[in-house]
């Protein structure tokens, strides 16, 4: 599996609202964010912005045999790169956005997700976008399923607190730029009254339940 680091310094500066570095994460921050999931009990994993697929090429070397990570990624040329450089059968690479994590489950048969992974900058996305995508992902994940995303800022965290009646956090340094970590699992399923006190939350800077 070849690295795809130069892709990731391309689309950064093509998308920069889509890409969250110009740098690939580093292996550091990649056994950070990883080590909290228990491998044997995921059997189906969802990455949302694959990128250069540092994180993707991890998480199938500790992913079980009959295992299947869908990766979701909007880049054409990430999505291209990724498919050409890992032929691993249990990978499945998908050019389509997060917000349709429900539906691309479902045409590939896999049911809810275990696990689900987000390196998407949520601080650069819509308010609407961003409260949409959390939404899909609560529907989407098991009942003890875990939710982990690696951020440079902290706009996701009123998002994850309103939808998860559990979370951890962490930071690590050792990465270009450093990031906030969160791993949340509990998903509730009433959200549905949930936008409004979001937008409270992130417009006041606020940090519900910090653990930091």
């Amino acid at each position: 599996m070849k690295d795809t680091g130069l892709v990731a310094a391309t689309e950064f500066l093509r998308h920069p609202s889509m890409v969250g570095s110009a740098f690939p994460a580093t292996a550091r921050m990649v056994r950070h964010v990883l080590a909290p999931l228990t491998w044997a009990d995921i059997r189906v994993a969802v990455e949302y912005g694959p990128g250069s697929g540092r994180f993707t090429f991890e998480m199938l070397r500790h992913m079980r045999h009959d295992a299947r990570l869908l990766a979701i990624e909007t880049s054409g040329a990430f999505v291209e790169k990724l498919r050409a450089a890992c032929d691993d059968p249990r990978l499945i690479v998908i050019e389509g956005t997060a917000g349709a994590v429900g539906r691309h489950l479902a045409a590939h048969h896999l049911g809810r997700a275990d696990c689900i992974l987000s390196g998407l900058p949520f601080s650069t996305l819509d308010h609407s976008d961003a409260q949409g995508i959390m939404d899909e992902t609560v529907a989407a994940l098991a009942p003890d399923g875990i939710f982990a995303a690696y951020q440079m800022r902290i706009a996701i965290r009123p998002l994850i607190d309103r939808r998860f009646a559990s979370v951890r956090c962490g930071y690590e340094w050792w990465n270009i730029p450093p990031c906030h970590l969160y791993w949340a699992t509990q998903p509730r399923r009433d959200v549905s009254d949930l936008r409004g006190t979001d937008l409270e939350a992130a417009g006041s800077g606020r940090k519900p339940g910090d653990c930091m």
